[in-house]
């Protein structure tokens, strides 16, 4: 983790982008948080009352913005809308974007990786993929967690974005976007086996620090007050968008 990146990108540009806003006399905003902002929930699924109490520099950062965006509502009548997503996931369906990061830390895209490594020949015993615990409090030991498509996502933003334009001020509103349903490690791993039709082995290692079993989140308002509504909500479809990105741009495992 590198908190100063994100004190300076999450905090400090953010407020220099907000002020600019108001001082252009724009004063509406979509606002990308994050579940990240529960920290280690005492209840699933999670909803927008739960308390939020962050683990981490990522999640305590975006918390800080959303307390700003409460705070200039009140004063300066900005109108903000902060959209926590879950975990985001997939690819564009028409293979124009993907998922792709360095060095790659994303379940499904590291498993993606690993079937096109034995595609191209590789001996699937020598797998590198790596599970971080299989003896939580799970039905099969492994987190779960919820999973959002990116054109969720997107739609998400779109209905948000109409919100702020057809009511004159909402305040600083908040929402989780997710898709109420949690998947396994091991569900993944299996739903990209049979996307991909390739054996994918993997390794079992220790819990990582602060890894709750499951985080799953209500959508429930999202779906009442934004009228929005996942369009990819079973794991094959979303890990069908992303192996056609991967296969499409000839994206190399490493």
């Amino acid at each position: 983790l590198e908190p100063r990146l994100y004190y300076e990108n999450n905090v400090n540009g953010a407020q220099n982008l907000i002020n600019a806003m108001l001082d252009s006399g724009v004063n509406k905003m979509v606002f990308s948080s994050t579940c990240s902002t529960y920290g280690m929930p005492d209840s699933i699924p999670i909803t927008e009352e739960c308390p939020q109490l962050p683990i981490n520099p990522y999640g305590r950062t975006k918390l800080f913005m959303e307390g700003l965006l409460v705070d200039y509502a009140a004063v300066y009548d900005l109108s903000s809308i902060s959209l926590r997503y879950f975990n985001a996931a997939g690819s564009d369906p028409h293979g124009l974007l993907g998922e792709r990061h360095d060095p790659e830390t994303h379940l499904i895209p590291l498993v993606l990786l690993e079937a096109l490594r034995v595609q191209q020949g590789g001996n699937p015993a020598d797998t590198t993929l790596k599970i971080f615990g299989d003896d939580f409090d799970t039905p099969d030991g492994t987190c779960v967690r919820d999973y959002i498509h990116v054109v969720d996502l997107c739609s998400a933003h779109m209905a948000a974005m109409e919100r702020l334009i057809s009511v004159e001020s909402v305040g600083a509103e908040a929402y989780n976007l997710g898709n109420g349903d949690g998947f396994s490690v091991m569900e993944v791993i299996a739903a990209c086996c049979r996307v991909t039709g390739i054996d994918i082995q993997y390794q079992i290692s220790d819990r990582r620090a602060g890894d709750p079993p499951v985080l799953v989140g209500s959508a429930k308002r999202a779906r009442e007050v934004l009228g929005w509504q996942p369009e990819y909500s079973e794991m094959d479809e979303i890990v069908v968008t992303a192996w056609d990105w991967i296969q499409k741009n000839k994206v190399s495992h490493k």
